[in-house]
């Protein structure tokens, strides 16, 4: 069942620290009543949970796939709440080994959430025990070896397995086709984060007003997670500089100390631009190259840097490499490149 609003709103803080220290506590959202902006999501997830309880089945096999901090994790967590189930939790870098994976299945009891956070990065060996494990609910182990080897099948129990991926393309076909519900989470709109930000301030006891919310909307790119730790820096600089009320100029000079500039671009952003731009002569220039020139790792650059820059449209992904685009030459103020005069003259071969 969808849990009923609580008008209390201590009884939003859930406890993060298993010692049950009430003084820490999670913003995260516990039911789909307080969970804010992906309403298409979270309708169809209504409806699955609904139709599932009802039927008293576990739920169908989920992927979740987006950007870090758009609420993956935080949507796993909330659909075991409202099944009422308890939920496992383990990432793809962690199951390194067949045993690993059966160690969790074996353990599931019927209804449980096995969560596992960024799914493409799950050995290819490991990924194949997960196949029957979807399908048949079953696993297999293999005893001995050559001519003496012999299998015996385990049986599970009904679970339902949740994936987060930000890279959904590096899932093979024939994981992703057993999943039986597939959502792609998108960016906030301001509106929304506007209320993911003052919920915020409600539990953690900040006064914030509406002008000083939007502008921390505003540079919070688009998503949740950073919507929250700006709001933590800015409690930070009102409560030192500010009296601890955080209106839209509190907002401003806390976000360009931590440099923050009014699109929500950081430090690390603005370099990738300026490195396009003036390393590169405006792109394209390949992820890689971008990497070991500002030295992280490719990884970091597609999954944590790019999605947001391309989704504002400061940069543009070519099959020759990454552009800069008009709006990012805006932004950081620098003249767009001119063009040659010989450009379009050689193509290859000289054209008469």
């Amino acid at each position: 069942m969808i849990q009923e609003e609580s008008s209390d709103i201590s009884e939003l803080y859930r406890k993060d620290d298993p010692s049950g220290d009430e003084s820490i506590v999670t913003l995260r959202p516990v039911s789909l009543r307080e969970y804010v902006g992906q309403d298409t999501i979270v309708e169809t997830l209504q409806i699955a949970i609904e139709a599932a309880l009802k039927r008293g089945e576990p739920l169908e096999h989920i992927l979740f796939n987006g950007p870090p901090g758009l609420g993956k994790t935080t949507l796993a967590h909330i659909i075991a709440n409202e099944m009422g189930t308890r939920i496992v939790t383990s990432s793809g870098p962690a199951l390194e080994k067949g045993g690993d994976l059966m160690g969790l299945l074996t353990h599931l009891e019927r209804g449980d959430i096995f969560f596992i956070d960024e799914i493409h990065r799950i050995p290819k060996i490991v990924e194949e025990f997960l196949y029957p494990a979807m399908e048949d609910f079953a696993v297999d182990f293999i005893f001995d070896k050559g001519i003496h080897a012999r299998t015996h099948r385990y049986r599970l129990e009904q679970f339902t397995l949740i994936g987060a991926t930000t890279r959904s393309g590096l899932l093979s076909s024939p994981l992703r086709e057993r999943f039986g519900i597939v959502r792609d989470l998108d960016f906030y709109k301001d509106e929304d984060l506007v209320k993911i930000i003052k919920r915020s301030a409600a539990i953690l006891g900040v006064a914030i007003d509406d002008p000083g919310a939007v502008e921390t909307a505003k540079r919070a790119r688009g998503t949740p997670r950073v919507a929250n730790r700006l709001l933590k820096r800015v409690r930070d600089f009102a409560e030192v500089r500010a009296k601890g009320v955080i209106t839209k100029n509190v907002a401003i000079d806390a976000l360009g100390l931590e440099g923050i500039d009014d699109h929500g671009l950081s430090e690390t952003d603005r370099k990738l631009l300026k490195t396009i731009v003036l390393n590169y002569k405006g792109g394209p220039v390949g992820i890689e190259a971008l990497a070991a020139t500002l030295q992280l790792e490719s990884d970091v650059l597609i999954e944590v840097v790019e999605p947001f820059l391309l989704k504002s449209g400061f940069i543009i992904r070519t099959s020759q490499g990454r552009k800069a685009s008009e709006k990012a030459f805006h932004h950081l103020n620098l003249p767009m490149k001119p063009v040659s005069r010989m450009d379009g003259l050689f193509d290859g071969k000289r054209k008469s």
